[in-house]
């Protein structure tokens, strides 16, 4: 029997996770991570889109993961982490200034989840550390390796590069060798009712409503000013009031009328200047990323294999080569429309994770 911390927040997942981590007989701890976030600014009173929600967190979901606990008999534990999920909210706010799309699950995952989670789990002597992603840990023959899902079409290891390679061996993913179906009736059949039909968790936990300029004006109102809107000729087509409203490949509400479907090419925070223009304008060769973390051994040479450049793409064959300093540069097999700075390239081999980093550009050439 081994002792796991395991992250509940509420959900069918963490509430399942709990549910066959005790029928394999562990001892199981419960750990809910209060992050005190319930409006677009961050912390304080309880905005009045809060109780409809689709993120996760909120104070509803500490009480459905206190009744899991309890109906399962496991000691449960609510930590306060305002302070370290503050510095996620200042992240991206302060991406989106700087005219980049930001992550905040990965960033989530690697400071907090596998991160201040692990720290915690040492102090209790535990021997693993759970969650209820959809990934797998597998047994390599150079130790432990992070897998996508059984179902791919939960699969979240996109959002596990982070995750430091030498606490893989004690990480474990429970529902990742089961369906999404199967966790829900698994979650019915012990009882759980209350979780077992509970909505995924869609958006951003201190996203609600899911606009993202509402955080970044809150936190950075200093930094929002008026710009133009250009086409790649540098003509102007219309203003805009804050880069803050945009990311690469968006389409809807750009406020430009040119007869034709714009997308948006570019951001440049220097003269907040937002480049629009045609669809195949979007696709790129390739891309550079930085701040690349390996969860295999760091290879010297180009990798073959496949990449994701966002959560729901459905990836891509690649040749990936290491640059140094953690850097890479990526060629794609076939071109990939909205290469956006600031989110996650994700590296695999089959369904292996090698790795990842974060995008700093797109190649066009």
């Amino acid at each position: 029997m081994a002792r796991v911390v395991l992250a509940m927040s509420g959900g069918v997942d963490s509430s399942a996770s709990a549910v066959l981590l005790r029928r394999q007989g562990h001892e199981v701890i419960g750990l809910f991570m209060r992050t005190g976030v319930q409006h677009p600014g961050g912390e304080g009173a309880v905005s009045p889109r809060a109780e409809h929600k689709k993120g996760c967190c909120s104070v509803q979901d500490a009480w459905d993961a206190r009744r899991v606990a309890d109906r399962l008999g496991i000691p449960f534990y609510a930590l306060d982490f305002r302070a370290e999920f503050d510095r996620i909210i200042d992240y991206f706010a302060d991406e989106y200034v700087r005219g980049r799309t930001p992550n905040p699950c990965v960033v989530c995952n690697t400071w907090l989840k596998f991160g201040q989670l692990w720290e915690f789990a040492r102090q209790l002597e535990a021997d693993y550390i759970a969650t209820g992603h959809y990934a797998r840990i597998v047994a390599g023959p150079e130790g432990a390796e992070l897998h996508r899902g059984v179902d791919l079409s939960k699969d979240q290891s996109y959002v596990l590069w982070g995750i430091r390679r030498e606490i893989l061996e004690h990480i474990l993913f429970p529902v990742g060798g089961s369906t999404k179906s199967e966790i829900r009736s698994l979650a019915r059949e012990a009882g759980l009712e209350h979780v077992a039909s509970k909505p995924d968790s869609v958006e951003i936990c201190f996203v609600p409503g899911g606009r993202p300029s509402e955080v970044v004006r809150a936190r950075r109102p200093e930094a929002i000013r008026r710009g133009p809107i250009v086409d790649r000729q540098g003509r102007i087509l219309g203003e805009h009031d804050g880069i803050d409203r945009f990311t690469i490949g968006q389409r809807k509400g750009l406020g430009v009328a040119s007869g034709r479907r714009q997308f948006v090419l570019e951001l440049l925070p220097e003269t907040q200047t937002v480049v629009v223009g045609d669809y195949h304008e979007l696709l790129a060769a390739g891309l550079e990323a930085e701040g690349v973390n390996w969860l295999c051994v760091p290879p010297t040479g180009q990798v073959e294999g496949w990449v994701k450049i966002r959560y729901r793409h459905p990836g891509v064959a690649a040749v990936i080569r290491p640059q140094g300093e953690g850097r890479v540069l990526v060629r794609f097999a076939l071109p990939q429309a909205a290469v956006t700075p600031g989110q996650a390239v994700a590296f695999y081999a089959a369904d292996r994770l090698l790795g990842g980093g974060w995008i700093t550009r797109a190649l066009r050439e």
